[in-house]
């Protein structure tokens, strides 16, 4: 029977540890020699990430994948400080990169005790985007060199021996800021890669670069096929046959080419991104099928689709997912790790038609009726300066209540980080944590996300503070004027950037009612002068040149207005976050306090920019949700150990 209750107070078949102890995150599938491989990143051992492996063509289900990299041991790459691909298999050897110490190790499968073949270097060396040459016994990757000095870190392309103990890295190619995409041909004779210099990130514009290798594995001459200070290339791959592919954006959108004997040809060219940005290196959007064709993943109006191109023609390739990784072949049928509309996700098996033939592995435990998922709807609004914005709706649902008839539900507005980031359709557990307490949720494409062209990206150049904010609060008015939220009732979260737009749409407009800010930027200039090198030129394009344009930053800048913020908010902060220092939430939070407004923070010690450990995801939702409940007025369900809010009364005057 149906109970009634109000929005907020219902109880939710989701509590913090289907989003922490009772889930894991399952990275993309590679196959080789009827194995089948993924990283998986585990909240309860403090997130670290290991590797699996699963036998058999197809991989069979009923055996247990098997574990190759044992505990301690953590894969993830700090390059960049957001990592890349820190692992490769070759053969029956795995080499990655540990987390603790940043060296490259090399693991045989089978055996349990990985053995160092890079230098200490106290994480100053770190590696990432491996790839393995078979010719030499080498791994070919990105390095980048820390001083001690705390000067800006050095990028360059170096080949590790693998056969010997430990090697020192050998540099093939330097000079350039930044580097990405080593690969190597079939042969092992031809190196490509992507260049770029500061104040480009690898989203603006990038140079591809091809060089043959001499007898002992050095570059010769550097040729330049593609690209430029305005065009941004992804993903050089070589084909089977030797021909180099890659991803440009020159026409305004990201579309595959291959470079045919110095001349370049695009591959059914559409209005379609095969690209996204560059923030993890290593990505993929295409790869290879033994049988010549090229699978590819592209997104159109934000919706992603996978293709077979073949001849010139691009084909629709079905798979039973919302958002996927690369399937790759298994026998007849394909193997991805991707989520549903209303599908958790998982690595399934799936035939040609795109139907689902069985599960190998779920990211989560948690069983959830499909009466009690809030699916994704599209919507598109009205915003600042003549534009129009994008997207996903998501209503309140649970089976078990029902609200009283006359209540219209609270709402969250969700920004997303990049901002160059991009919100889909595809389940998420966090977003249904919300939805089944009886909140309505609006995750938004603000103008600046990817997935609709370079030209949509590039509408937040020079606006970021303005655009992405205006878009958010026009979603949010947009949805309380057609009466499916409580307009009284609104709060919007965001985290890096998106915490950025989140303290921007509180402090210089009056719209939304509470916010939650994890690892959030309050003071521009402060973030300019202290993020790492990767992002140190990044505000250039997105706010203004310095230092001509400080007074942009400081007329930007949440920190530097706090007299217009009038509404309560909770600030989330990594203590080791190098890419949003914690004094980024450490002032905002003292001026809220001064002030006298309610606010609450939760530091937390052994994390950085992304929380990775369970306990600490679990706090971050209670203490969300105790703060909503204490804000709007309404006694959540769970049994939560509340929160300290400051300067928080009640309506009799007590302290909250």
């Amino acid at each position: 029977m149906t109970k009634i209750a109000p929005y907020g107070t219902w109880k939710s078949p989701i509590g913090t540890d289907a989003l922490t102890a009772k889930s894991i995150s399952l990275g993309p599938v590679e196959a080789q020699d009827g194995r089948l491989f993924w990283p998986e990143s585990r909240p309860a051992e403090g997130g670290r990430t290991t590797l699996m492996m699963l036998e058999g063509t197809p991989p069979d289900s009923r055996q247990k994948p098997r574990e190759l990299v044992p505990a301690p041991y953590n894969i993830r790459s700090q390059v960049h400080e957001y990592g890349g691909t820190a692992h490769i298999i070759a053969g029956n050897t795995v080499y990655f990169v540990n987390l603790a110490d940043q060296r490259l190790y090399r693991l045989p499968i089978g055996e349990t005790n990985p053995v160092a073949i890079t230098p200490e270097s106290d994480t100053r060396l770190r590696y990432a985007d491996l790839v393995y040459d078979a010719k030499r016994a080498r791994i070919i990757c990105i390095a980048e060199l820390h001083s001690a000095d705390g000067s800006e870190p050095e990028n360059r392309i170096v080949a590790i021996d693998c056969a010997g103990e430990i090697a020192e890295p050998a540099t093939l190619v330097a000079g350039a800021d930044f580097y990405a995409w080593p690969r190597l041909d079939g042969a092992g004779d031809t190196l490509a890669w992507v260049s770029w210099n500061h104040p480009n990130m690898p989203w603006d514009g990038t140079v591809l670069f091809r060089a043959p290798l001499n007898a002992a594995g050095k570059p010769g001459a550097a040729t330049s096929v593609a690209g430029g200070e305005n065009i941004s290339i992804f993903q050089p791959e070589w084909s089977p046959s030797g021909d180099l592919h890659y991803v440009s954006d020159e026409t305004g959108w990201w579309n595959l080419y291959r470079d045919d004997k110095g001349k370049t040809r695009a591959l059914a060219p559409i209005g379609a991104e095969f690209g996204l940005p560059l923030w993890s290196l290593g990505t993929r959007s295409y790869c290879f099928l033994p049988d010549g064709g090229l699978l590819c993943a592209y997104f159109d109006k934000g919706e992603q689709h996978f293709g077979l191109i073949e001849g010139g023609t691009l084909t629709p390739f079905p798979t039973p997912f919302r958002m996927a990784s690369l399937p790759v072949p298994s026998g007849d049928d394909f193997i991805a790790t991707g989520a549903g509309r209303s599908r958790a996700t998982l690595i399934g098996r799936f035939d040609r038609d795109g139907n689902l033939l069985e599960t190998l592995k779920s990211a989560t435990d948690q069983e959830m009726d499909a009466a009690d998922i809030s699916v994704a709807e599209a919507i598109t609004f009205p915003t600042g300066q003549s534009q129009t914005a994008h997207g996903w709706f998501y209503r309140p649902q649970n089976s078990a209540f029902a609200a009283p008839e006359e209540e219209l539900p609270p709402l969250l507005v969700l920004s997303h980080g990049g901002p160059t980031g991009m919100a889909d359709d595809a389940f998420k557990l966090e977003i249904q944590f919300w939805t089944s307490r009886g909140f309505a949720v609006a995750d938004i494409n603000y103008r600046g996300s990817t997935g609709f062209g370079r030209a949509y990206r590039q509408q937040l150049d020079g606006q970021w503070g303005i655009a992405d904010v205006e878009d958010c609060v026009a979603a949010a008015d947009y949805l309380a004027r057609q009466q499916r939220v409580d307009g009284k009732r609104m709060a919007i979260r965001g985290g890096s950037a998106g915490g950025f737009t989140t303290l921007c749409a509180l402090t210089f407009h009056d719209v939304f009612r509470a916010g939650a800010v994890r690892y959030g930027i309050g003071d521009l200039m402060a973030l300019a002068r202290d993020t790492h090198k990767f992002e140190a030129r990044y505000l250039d394009r997105l706010v203004a040149p310095l230092p001509e344009g400080e007074n942009v930053y400081a007329v930007r800048s949440p920190l530097n207005f706090t007299e217009r913020l009038n509404c309560p908010v909770i600030f989330f902060q990594g203590l080791d976050d190098k890419v949003v220092p914690p004094n980024q939430a450490e002032e905002m939070v003292k001026a809220l306090r001064d002030k006298g407004l309610p606010v609450a923070y939760i530091a937390f010690e052994g994390e950085g920019h992304g929380f990775r450990k369970a306990e600490n995801i679990k706090h971050m939702f209670e203490a969300e949700l105790y703060f909503y409940a204490k804000v709007f007025g309404f006694e959540a369900a769970d049994d939560i150990i509340p929160v300290e809010i400051e300067n928080l009364q009640d309506e009799n005057g007590n302290a909250g």
